[in-house]
């Protein structure tokens, strides 16, 4: 039996998974649950990255308890763009910036100024947009510039964390796609626009393989938590991409995946980023895969909206179970009012249950006040505006998208996977639940020889996990009212 260790990591919460590997079967087991939050520094968004690499400690330290000291792997995805500088020393200069932080704002211009905005696009392939890692590295360099000047590397996140427990400093390629600094053709660093915005001030660490070892966990973490030396392996550090490598896809052709928790992310995989005029006009990114191709995707907003809801009935002693939530959501009158799921007033609002009531009034409909019409508002209006990036997405492929295929902790919610199914008017095709631990496990037994490919992944994951399959229901309601979603957010 293998064992390996998935550190899974998202927006709001991290987890420590174990996968057992025996029998062409993968079983898995929660080790450690820990939230993630962005904390304040002066005016400024940060990754609390010392509370994090404690809890991950804290995460080995009880799979030890329970498993002894043998770790046959390790491995690493986060979400995309954020990322760490180092010093000369070795040194984490401070905790990194997070994405909600909107310091990139006002820099955004300028960056265009040097290097037209369409063009940036075609060379890596990824949206511009304001959460990229290029703006943020951009602004630092204009706010900051001592603090670019002592910088010797810089990690993408999920390699920082390999790099705290290895000591190797390598960046990963489906993490480093998602950074609007790579050459999509040359799968490298873009030197061009490198030295355009940042001349020689900047300097990313070189690009290690996918499905790779990259080093021996080092002694001093070894002796700290009581381990043998364990590989630390490249796995997919995006975990969009990790998840992706979970879904038993049959058709990449007429199938589309959606990678569902905070955002959802929607797309396809391709040989080569699709860079058209289309595909920029309308928000379209190209980032990389599990076996070297790239995700022709959307990047859309999920339950970012609901957990934020929640937060606030929590906050203010009126917190609900997921059961009165899903009770909620069935006794509240359906398609009574929608918003538009992009719309900037959403992004990191002080109250989201204000800014939805806000954008309702503006749109002369009805205010949503009680807890399932929240509710229900928000869950059918992402169902919709998913249909609509699907629609533009089989326009970009000049193929039909005929099923859809979800992963994450997203599908747990029995209403999003419904409404989708229903609003998309395609099969719905949910599971597994942990797709990104589980790609990450994946990517691991590949670098250690136990599984050949992404096909045989697939093959071990059907066998080892469950599915749900939503089907279409009342096409001719959702239908009707789609067209009024769309006339709102037009």
């Amino acid at each position: 039996m293998k064992r390996v260790l998935a550190f899974d990591l998202g927006a709001s919460n991290g987890r420590l998974i174990l996968g057992e590997y025996e029998n062409k079967k993968l079983n898995i087991t929660e080790i450690h649950r820990f939230q993630n939050n962005p904390i304040t520094i002066g005016d400024h968004l940060h990754w609390d990255l010392n509370y994090l690499f404690t809890e991950m400690k804290k995460g080995i330290k009880k799979f030890v308890e329970v498993y002894g000291k043998r770790i046959d792997g390790i491995g690493f995805d986060t979400w995309g763009v954020d990322f760490g500088l180092i010093s000369e020393e070795g040194d984490l200069l401070e905790n990194p910036y997070s994405y909600r932080d909107t310091h990139t704002v006002l820099f955004m211009d300028e960056v265009h100024e040097k290097i037209d905005k369409k063009k940036l696009f075609q060379m890596t392939g990824v949206e511009p947009a304001a959460i990229n890692t290029l703006y943020q590295l951009y602004a630092i360099l204009k706010t900051r510039p001592e603090l670019i000047e002592k910088a010797k590397y810089i990690l993408m996140t999920p390699s920082l964390f390999a790099y705290l427990f290895t000591g190797e400093i390598k960046n990963e390629f489906t993490i480093s796609s998602t950074s609007q600094l790579l050459n999509w053709e040359k799968k490298d660093w873009d030197e061009t626009i490198l030295n355009k915005l940042f001349a020689d001030k900047v300097n990313f660490a070189p690009l290690v393989e996918t499905n790779r070892i990259l080093a021996k966990t080092k002694a001093s973490i070894n002796k700290e938590l009581g381990i043998d030396p364990a590989n630390v392996i490249a796995v997919p550090g995006h975990d969009t991409a990790c998840a992706l490598g979970a879904m038993p896809i049959q058709n990449d052709q007429t199938s589309c995946f959606m990678s569902c928790g905070t955002w959802v992310l929607i797309g396809v995989t391709v040989e080569k980023p699709v860079v058209s005029d289309e595909a920029y006009e309308w928000g379209f990114t190209n980032e990389g895969t599990f076996d070297g191709k790239f995700r022709l995707q959307k990047n859309n907003t999920g339950l970012w909206f609901i957990q934020q809801c929640k937060k606030e009935w929590n906050d203010n002693g009126e917190g609900i179970s997921y059961e009165e939530e899903s009770r909620l959501i069935e006794e509240a009158e359906p398609f009574r009012s929608f918003i538009n799921p992009n719309d900037p007033s959403f992004f990191n609002p002080p109250s989201m249950l204000k800014a939805i009531q806000d954008y309702c009034q503006k749109t002369l409909q009805p205010i949503p006040e009680t807890k399932g019409q929240f509710l229900r508002c928000i869950l059918e209006s992402l169902a919709f505006q998913y249909r609509f990036v699907i629609e533009r997405l089989e326009n970009l492929i000049h193929h039909n998208i005929r099923s859809i295929h979800m992963g994450g902790g997203g599908i747990q919610n029995k209403w999003f996977c419904r409404f989708i199914a229903g609003a998309a008017k395609r099969t719905v095709y949910a599971g597994p639940v942990e797709a990104s631990a589980i790609g990450n496990m994946l990517s691991q037994l590949i670098a250690l020889g136990e599984i050949a490919d992404l096909e045989e992944a697939r093959k071990i994951v059907t066998n080892s996990f469950s599915f749900k399959t939503y089907e279409p229901e009342n096409c001719d309601h959702w239908e009707k009212h789609y067209k009024s979603f769309l006339a709102i957010i037009k």
